[in-house]
Formats: C-alpha cells, structure tokens, sequence
C-alpha cells in the first residue's frame, strides 16, 4: 500500500472528525443561546401575567370603594 494514500486518508479522517465536532459544538452554542432567550421572554411574560393579577384586584377594590361611597351619598 502506497504511504501518500494512507496519509492522505487519515488527513480526510481528521478533517472530517475535527469539522464534525466543530459543527457539534456550534450548534450546541446556538440551541444554548436560544433557549435562554426563550426563558428570557418567559420571565417577562410571567412578570406581566402578574402584575395584571394585582391590577384586576386592586381595581376590584377601587370599584367597591366606589360603589359604597355613592350608596352613602344616595
């Protein structure tokens, strides 16, 4: 067997490995990114849905409050 051949081999073996893995790790920094985004957006999201609920409960006392106050001036 030829040693041009069998280097030439195992230089497209280390090539193809290092370009493999390379695309691994790149894509596996992507995925992380996003999904810390996402969670990013969640907690934003969440924080909202909160704040509105004190909102609907604090404007259900005002409306109360309200009511009761023309009942004593009626």
């Amino acid at each position: 067997m030829d040693w041009t051949a069998l280097a030439v081999a195992g230089m497209s073996l280390i090539g193809t490995l290092a370009g493999t893995f390379g695309g691994i790790l790149v894509s596996n920094k992507l995925t992380a990114y996003r999904i810390e985004q996402l969670e990013r957006r969640v907690s934003a999201h969440n924080s909202l849905v909160e704040r509105t609920y004190k909102l609907e409960g604090q404007m259900t006392e005002v409306q109360h409050d309200i009511r009761d106050m023309k009942a004593d001036r009626g």
